[in-house]
């Protein structure tokens, strides 16, 4: 490290200000038991610029079953201020993958906000009020194995009846990648949301193993693909194309790639263990708060 600095003092105007603490409104602590990475001051700004400091805090982000669209209440006047918290809420979420689904939900109504998405992302405002310091711990104790969970929920989007695709890695212990995103197509069966969310899994899991193998962390077994769909697990596993299937047939080939190359593992978990599930949908309070601690997530501010 000291001969590494040196080498680039000698060729580039930099200064060396010691451990990383803050950067980008992004705060790191380091102790014995790893890296925690969290926005605390940033969403504490948030929370000033829009008078919620105040507020009584809400459990989880965003109430079950809410079903918000495009036209449904009255237009707001300044839609800019709607924007302007989306987007900062958008830059949250790389530290709170907890509420990573229901900005995603929000950010779909920027053209034409409206009163129930504006009552909606002041919810997820009071929400982060109860954990402004919710981040990540990276751990110091790990066995660098990586392991992915995948999930969709079919028809999710009320307006189009498009799937919602969700997933997430863990290297060990320690959550590094997340995604929650509308599928593109409309899926005529839960297998086939499934399957095409266990295709798009499959390719973020490519380029995580290829990272790993150039920071020397070569991934030798099959990663462990987590999926709650018993049917999904089905269609990866045969080689015969049913005619059920036809239309899904790229991903079937996506996926059966990555399976016969050894790079993953496909593995069922019951839907109550499936952690990409808080990716998917709005959660009730207790599956919620189940999941967000089994993603890791941790407040070092809040008292133990």
């Amino acid at each position: 490290m000291k001969r590494l600095k040196e080498f680039l003092l000698k060729r580039f105007r930099i200064k060396d200000l010691g451990d990383l603490k803050y950067f980008l409104g992004i705060e790191f602590s380091r102790s014995k038991e790893g890296i925690f990475m969290s926005q605390r001051k940033y969403a504490l700004d948030i929370l000033q610029d829009s008078g919620l400091t105040g507020a009584r805090p809400d459990k989880f982000p965003m109430e079950q079953n809410l079903k918000l669209t495009p036209t449904d209440g009255v237009v707001l006047n300044d839609p800019t201020k709607y924007r302007r918290l989306v987007g900062r809420l958008i830059y949250l979420t790389v530290t709170r993958p907890d509420i990573v689904y229901s900005v995603q939900t929000l950010s779909q109504f920027m053209h034409e906000p409206r009163k129930p998405h504006w009552d909606a992302a002041l919810r997820v405002l009071r929400y982060i009020k109860g954990t402004p310091g919710q981040g990540l711990l990276f751990s110091s104790a790990n066995d660098l194995t990586l392991k992915a969970f995948c999930d969709s929920d079919w028809g999710g989007c009320h307006a189009t009846r498009k799937s919602v695709t969700g997933f997430c890695f863990f290297l060990g212990n320690s959550l590094i990648s997340w995604k929650s995103k509308k599928q593109v197509v409309v899926s005529r069966s839960s297998a086939e949301s499934e399957y095409r969310a266990m295709a798009n899994t499959c390719l973020e899991l490519t380029w995580l193993r290829f990272i790993l193998q150039d920071l020397k962390v070569p991934q030798d077994a099959p990663t462990p693909l987590f999926c709650d769909n018993q049917a999904a697990l089905h269609i990866a596993a045969n080689p015969v194309f049913h005619e059920r299937t036809k239309h899904i047939e790229i991903d079937c080939h996506i996926v059966r790639e990555k399976l016969q190359a050894g790079m993953i593992n496909p593995s069922y978990v019951p839907t109550k263990f499936q952690l990409a599930d808080v990716f998917t949908k709005a959660l009730g309070k207790d599956q919620f708060v189940t999941l967000r601690n089994k993603l890791g997530l941790h407040d070092i501010h809040s008292p133990t």
